[in-house]
């Protein structure tokens, strides 16, 4: 994809994708600036449903909100509060590590370069890209898995791995997209642009997709 019709693709996405009320918005509206609370959710949505994400996070936050409060439950109970959320006890265990991780090197601070935010466990690029971004403005490119099936879709990269896909993507999208770009696709992910039967015909970029690796189009 040029960049002239990279740029007309963004802006379209840009003005509908807030209408699609995909969860991703909700959460979007809810987040807080909270750098410590937005690295716990964030946590806790790997492999797990924004909505039950949204729940646990309600529910943790309410007893601990801090990494003080945090390292003084214990990983069971934090476990209780963040169930049905995937892999809860290994989350349970890296949010008790990571808040007293903080609180050791940090000053209780969540650092806000990436390659410090890689060195908590649990903490993937995509997290570190989302803390980076949500919490400190800073530029980064968080790539999940609808940013990446649907950046090859469209033809932006040819890439085989999220982490190739952040790579090409740092050369080829401009910076004033980088922030913003992950909840454009991943709303365009969760309504539209499905993994499988993708609603071409109410796409908003449909006469802009090559339609790459599409086997059949849904209604």
């Amino acid at each position: 994809m040029d960049k002239k019709t990279l740029e007309k693709v963004l802006t379209i996405l840009q003005k509908e994708y807030k209408k699609w009320n995909a969860p991703v918005v909700t959460l979007i509206k809810e987040r807080t600036r909270d750098p410590y609370k937005i690295l716990i959710s964030t946590v806790l949505s790997l492999r797990t449903q924004d909505k039950t994400t949204h729940k646990a996070a309600k529910s943790l936050f309410n007893v601990a909100d801090t990494p003080e409060k945090m390292v003084k439950l214990s990983e069971e109970k934090i476990a209780e509060l963040i169930y049905p959320v995937g892999f809860y006890r290994t989350k349970a265990k890296n949010i008790k590590k990571i808040s007293e991780i903080l609180l050791e090197k940090y000053d209780g601070k969540v650092p806000d370069e990436l390659d410090e935010l890689l060195k908590l466990p649990g903490v993937g690029r995509k997290t570190a890209n989302l803390v980076i971004t949500l919490a400190f403005g800073k530029l980064g490119i968080c790539v999940d898995t609808h940013v990446h099936r649907i950046s090859n879709r469209l033809g932006i990269v040819k890439t085989k791995t999220p982490f190739e896909t952040e790579m090409a993507l740092r050369q080829i999208l401009p910076k004033k997209w980088w922030i913003e770009y992950n909840d454009m696709l991943v709303s365009l992910g969760q309504t539209i642009c499905r993994p499988q039967g993708p609603k071409c015909d109410i796409c908003p970029i449909r006469d802009f997709c090559p339609k790459i690796g599409v086997k059949q189009k849904g209604v």
